[in-house]
């Protein structure tokens, strides 16, 4: 029994990947959800428009952060709200005033429906907008798709090149007339299709199943569920460019998981978080992949308020690619010369 406890002491040190997830990751989740774990909001964008703005800016708490005047479009004040100019547009043209609330941003509309609230109804009224009930399912079924994305794309597709390796089918792959490119976008053509099928179904459960509303251009949604996979599937296949086994290819894609659970807004409001928490937020593609799907669904956005997150996912998907073909290629640049050296 001694000598088996010693063995396998000795095969788990050797094991880095393994010795990362007993040791070293639980140290960083703690850190890291210790300091995300925070659903209260310390400040709210706030655009004040109408001929009383200064009147009414001076009136509110401290919590509401006011836009400089020339930051502020030319449009309704619920355009603002829909464009994601602003978390709260006040209009000061009506009397009382009315404050104007994005409801797709829950934990913000909460915070700044009570806080307004304590100004009472003569000084204030509240519109709460594309989620006038704060239901938490409107806000949490835009975000689980992209979840449920992230999950099948990332570990599915993390075992695909693995099994070749495992199997011993790369050498085949190596001497076939196959660029690194074409055997990647050959492994990843048949996950897209069906998690481009889970997508649809998954989209049309929550709107059907839990009433969430969708109020955008299906196409604009299509695009970027699109891009999103692409850059997911692309995630996946370079965590199996760099595993040697499936165990190792799952661990890696846990590892990817994680901080995209706790740190895309999909839980905890990127606003809360100590700024250096958020910055990690700001490099996972889910955070963006997240805006998209509630601005089109809940504010019913285009894509004039949503190009950015449009933008750094399809970069992300070009780095990611590149990455994945590069590592392949090296992969099978030994197998290939051994071959020749064979001939």
């Amino acid at each position: 029994m001694r000598a088996m406890i010693l063995k396998e002491f000795r095969e788990l040190r050797r094991d880095r990947r393994t010795m990362a997830m007993l040791v070293i990751m639980p140290i960083v989740l703690l850190t890291i959800f210790g300091y995300a774990a925070n659903f209260s909001v310390d400040e709210i964008s706030t655009a004040v428009v109408g001929d009383s703005a200064d009147a009414v800016e001076s009136q509110l708490p401290d919590l509401f952060v006011p836009l400089d005047a020339a930051d502020i479009p030319d449009e309704s004040p619920e355009d603002l709200v829909r464009d994601n100019v602003a978390d709260v547009v006040i209009d000061t043209s009506t009397t009382p005033p009315t404050a104007y609330l994005d409801g797709s941003s829950l934990f913000m509309a909460q915070t700044a429906d009570a806080a307004l609230g304590r100004l009472g109804p003569d000084a204030i009224t509240i519109d709460i907008l594309f989620n006038p009930d704060l239901e938490t399912s409107a806000v949490m079924v835009p975000a689980l798709i992209g979840l449920i994305l992230t999950f099948i794309g990332t570990i599915i597709t993390s075992i695909g090149l693995v099994k070749e390796r495992q199997n011993g089918t790369i050498e085949q792959l190596a001497v076939m007339p196959l660029k690194p490119t074409d055997v990647i976008i050959g492994k990843i053509a048949p996950y897209f299709i069906l998690a481009s099928l889970d997508m649809v179904i998954i989209t049309l459960l929550g709107v059907w199943i839990f009433d969430v509303p969708f109020n955008g251009s299906v196409w604009l949604f299509a695009a970027g569920g699109a891009i999103f996979l692409f850059v997911v599937l692309g995630l996946g296949v370079l965590i199996s460019t760099a595993s040697q086994t499936q165990a190792q290819a799952i661990q890696l894609a846990i590892m990817m998981l994680l901080p995209q659970v706790l740190l895309s807004g999909f839980i905890f409001p990127l606003e809360s978080m100590p700024e250096a928490i958020a910055w990690i937020g700001r490099v996972l593609p889910l955070t963006y992949f997240v805006q998209i799907s509630q601005g089109i669904m809940l504010r019913g956005a285009d894509f004039s308020s949503l190009w950015l997150p449009f933008v750094v996912l399809i970069g992300m998907a070009v780095v990611i690619f590149t990455a994945a073909v590069l590592r392949f290629r090296r992969d099978l640049a030994p197998t290939r010369h051994s071959k020749k050296a064979g001939k």
